[in-house]
């Protein structure tokens, strides 16, 4: 039996204590749900023939595929809600350039789902209850049992969010519980299954020259201000300001443990009727937003004292960019809605040092929001109509208005069978395996906001590094295959588990294929292949995969650029 438990490392313990100080009908349906669900968990354990873990969109689409198919299911979400980032201010058709190389549920059940938090919600609530899908609500992965490389058991513990949404640092005790199943898909953004499960990953960006990709690595300068980042203007011995880091000093295209920034896609508003109140957070000291008073400085000597000119990149500060009603971080801007250098924590650690990271986020941005409400370097303008701004309430009720979900752009990413890289993102090769089709350019954002000399003068100010955007359909030239191999441990590690969200990729190719119109389709390629394995007593690394991918087309699915098109029966 191997039991292996998530925990962080004392490094990044002490890292973490350096850089974190900061310390409706359907909402009664769902919290009866919930409560029925975990109701039923703590009276027996849980029997099916495919457990999926993370009630993400992907989580979702293999779970009704795997139904379809014939399979009992059951899903483990550590949340209150389904539908991840979808159900927290992404939209459906947001990341997908290419229409026509999605297919199956994604293309039939999600992009129909809606364009806003609360109406995709309650789709993804109906389709469950439609499919007649089982869902355990706020339990996480605390350790599994295997027999040889098979998962037998995933053991649970009971660890509700707060308030705000933000997970628990700690299980309440004596709460665990345990679900049995023949095949396990892993469709959190976190990995946890696959990581308990003892399945090897990688975490941070490679160098260059791993997988001969150019992009990869340490990055140049990005977003370079003329700023003093000490917290006494030139004095060094005074330390840096507040979100600013001493270089690491590594050349471009080496690699590092850094990964890019993640932030909340959100909605404000100045409709008191609708509007939740942003509350600086408890330990509130302007100093530690200095950083944001000399930028905003820097701003208004750019626009030579017109704050009309102004006012278009200080709202790029907060609320940040406005992408379709919600709110996403403005990669242009030196300083936005999100801290850098922070995730880096977050992607292999354990719950409590999770919940302080999603915890610094909230407070973070509802310190950015006070300090440009408040201190009287901002424009007078400006600091009334960041002052007027709340949190709408329509949109995350239950949490005061946050979203339930920080975008988690990236963390673990199996070390499968095949290893997905950038000259996948550039159709530079050739695969047979194809899941289904990836289709987004290479999109980073920054991982660090460091202290650096201007390339060209050699003056000291602020730069971000890590920002990065080969964007689009343009950017790869066309969808390319993700092969079904990338989704699959090597068998040795376990034969039960499939992983469609943290699948087998580089740093660099996960930027391109990480949109959740490609972890949807990925999910329910995962359902069949779960279904298949079943039915012929297989590993998931022995499925047939000509015909899983003729049951996938059957489905639906598109697994080739350009895709096929009907035969004319005339």
């Amino acid at each position: 039996m191997l039991c292996c438990r998530l925990r962080a490392t004392s490094q990044r313990w002490a890292l973490l204590s350096s850089v974190v100080r900061f310390g409706s009908v359907l909402a009664l349906v769902a919290a009866a749900a919930a409560a029925a669900a975990v109701a039923s968990a703590a009276e027996e354990p849980l029997a099916a023939d495919v457990c999926i873990y993370a009630a993400t969109p992907s989580g979702l689409c293999a779970a009704v595929a795997a139904k379809q198919e014939g399979c009992s299911v059951v899903v483990i979400e550590p949340s209150r809600w389904l539908g991840g980032v979808l159900g927290a201010g992404i939209k459906p058709m947001q990341d997908c350039p290419e229409p026509r190389a999605v297919g199956g549920l994604t293309k039939t059940k999600v992009f129909s789902a809606g364009n806003d938090p609360p109406t995709i919600r309650q789709s993804f609530a109906r389709w469950v209850n439609d499919e007649g899908i089982d869902v355990v609500y706020e339990y996480r992965a605390a350790r599994v049992e295997k027999q040889g490389p098979r998962i037998v058991r995933l053991h649970l513990e009971h660890a509700p969010p707060d308030e705000r949404g933000v997970p628990a640092a700690q299980a309440q005790p004596g709460s665990e519980k345990t679900v049995a199943a023949k095949v396990f898909i892993d469709a959190s953004y976190e990995g946890d299954l696959m990581a308990a499960a003892g399945v090897k990953y990688s975490v941070g960006r490679e160098p260059a020259d791993q997988y001969g990709e150019k992009p990869a690595g340490v990055g140049p300068w990005t977003n370079w201000r003329p700023i003093d980042p000490f917290r006494e203007p030139g004095n060094p011995q005074s330390g840096l300001l507040r979100w600013v880091e001493a270089d690491h000093g590594k050349p471009i295209g080496a690699g590092d443990d850094y990964t890019q920034a993640y932030n909340f896609r959100f909605y404000v508003t100045s409709d008191p009727a609708h509007r939740a109140e942003i509350v600086p957070p408890p330990d509130y000291q302007a100093e530690d937003f200095e950083l944001v008073g000399r930028y905003v400085q820097h701003i208004l000597r750019w626009a030579e004292g017109d704050t009309a000119k102004a006012l278009p990149k200080l709202s790029g500060i907060f609320p940040g960019w406005r992408n379709s009603g919600d709110y996403n971080y403005q990669r242009e801007a030196l300083v936005t809605i999100a801290p850098l250098g922070v995730s880096r924590l977050y992607q292999d650690g354990d719950w409590p040092t999770r919940s302080k990271i999603w915890r610094m986020h909230i407070d973070y941005l509802s310190g950015v929001h006070h300090f440009l409400s408040t201190d009287p370097r901002v424009p007078a303008e400006f600091r009334r109509k960041t002052a007027a701004l709340g949190l709408d309430k329509r949109m995350h009720p239950e949490t005061q208005g946050w979203p339930h979900q920080l975008y988690v752009r990236i963390t673990r990413r199996m070390d499968g069978r095949y290893k997905l890289t950038h000259a996948d993102v550039l159709n530079q090769t050739q695969v047979d395996d194809s899941a289904g089709l990836a289709l987004y350019g290479v999109d980073t954002y920054p991982v660090r906001r460091v202290a650096a000399k201007d390339p060209a003068t050699g003056a000291l100010g602020i730069a971000t590094e890590g920002n990065m955007f080969l964007g689009g359909a343009r950017g790869t030239g066309k969808p390319y295959p993700v092969p079904y191999r990338a989704l699959t441990p090597r068998a040795e590690q376990c034969e039960n588990l499939l992983v469609p969200v943290c699948f087998s990729a580089s740093y660099i190719a996960y930027a391109s294929a990480r949109m959740e119109p490609v972890f949807c389709i990925l999910g329910e390629t995962s359902g069949v292949a779960a279904a298949q394995a079943i039915r012929g007593n297989l590993a998931v690394q022995a499925v047939d995969v000509p015909a899983l991918q003729a049951r996938l087309v059957q489905r639906g699915q598109v697994l080739a650029w350009p895709p096929q098109e009907p035969k004319d029966e005339r």
